[in-house]
């Protein structure tokens, strides 16, 4: 019942590594958990600093019922793009997961992985739902080639999201030039980096992973587009209000001025929401083919869990788990 659990990063990364499309299904698993209300997830809170604007600490708390066991706890996530001036990653993370009896913290986990992996699974959990209905041509583009965008890519590889062509923007030309060799080296993908945003705008399949905080990106969403909108704030209102659009979760996307929560803003309803992620997974609200499709997942706790709780079971069949003795000082009332 006391017992405290670490698992440090080289071991989540090594298990996350090896178990791709695990975690995809762990994390549709979550969503469809989800959908089903068999999951609690309150708004993340934002620890923002006056003299960093763009730096926040996030806190994502969060209950999920899964097929597995019940899960809760919370994921501490800072993101600091400033780091990426230093080669340093933009985000860390840990993950705190507790006991669902007693409400006692269970285990601590590095998170930046887990953060990466559930986003990416995420994304590939979408793809591949969406691709049933709106099939990929194989052009595909990556707009910010930082970790996210790495490990994006590796997931709908491991998904087998058809990429013929991979076309890479990054305004830090060295990075697009890190992923196009990753895609090629790693993943035997044919990658080339490009000069411009509308040369990437060009795909059919286009992922955004930047690091914006407000629109640059003005063009529209053409018909049997995909975009999978994963950075949140690249797109224009107008570009929302021209697609169709699908979320992770509606109310969570509507808010901290994501591209929906503007498009909102400025037309005061949400017309232009046409159904979530588990939707198409389930054959509900289904993509128009003629019509460009734009996927907005702002990222929900609970996804977090179901992978870290994935990544600490796995780290307890491999002994990999580091038990820490006597963590708890008081383990009687009296």
């Amino acid at each position: 019942m006391f017992s405290f659990e670490v698992v440090p990063g080289k071991v989540v990364k090594d298990i996350l590594d090896t178990s791709k499309l695990d975690v995809v299904d762990v994390v549709e698993d979550a969503y469809l958990r989800h959908d089903d209300g068999r999951t609690v997830n309150p708004d993340s809170y934002f620890l923002r600093f006056p003299e960093k604007p763009d730096a926040r600490i996030i806190a994502l708390p969060a209950f999920a019922d899964l097929s597995s066991a019940p899960v809760t706890g919370i994921k501490w996530i800072s993101s600091f793009p400033a780091n990426t001036q230093r080669d340093v990653p933009r985000a860390s993370a840990v993950l705190v997961l507790n006991d669902y009896e007693t409400g006692y913290p269970r285990a601590l986990l590095e998170a930046a992985s887990i953060s990466s992996a559930r986003t990416a699974a995420s994304a590939a959990v979408a793809a591949r739902a969406l691709a049933r209905h709106v099939p990929g041509d194989g052009e595909v583009a990556i707009i910010g080639a930082g970790v996210i965008a790495r490990t994006i890519l590796r997931y709908l590889a491991a998904v087998g999201y058809r990429i013929d062509r991979l076309s890479v923007f990054d305004l830090h030309e060295a990075s697009a030039d890190n992923l196009v060799a990753l895609a090629k080296d790693e993943l035997g993908l044919t990658a080339v980096r490009v000069g411009t945003v509308d040369e990437a705008l060009a795909a059919q399949t286009v992922v955004t992973a930047t690091t914006a905080a407000t629109p640059h990106i003005s063009t529209p969403v053409r018909p049997g587009q995909v975009v999978l909108n994963i950075s949140l704030r690249d797109f224009a209102p107008s570009v929302v209000l021209g697609a169709q659009n699908y979320f992770d979760d509606v109310e969570h996307c509507m808010k901290a001025n994501t591209s929906p929560h503007l498009a909102e803003q400025e037309t005061g309803n949400r017309d232009f929401v046409t159904g979530t992620i588990a939707d198409v997974v389930r054959g509900r609200a289904l993509p128009d083919p003629s019509r460009g499709v734009l996927v907005s997942p702002f990222g929900l706790g609970v996804l977090d869990l179901a992978v870290g709780q994935h990544v600490l079971l796995a780290a307890r069949e491999q002994g990999l788990a580091i038990e820490v003795p006597d963590f708890f000082g008081e383990t009687r009332r009296w």
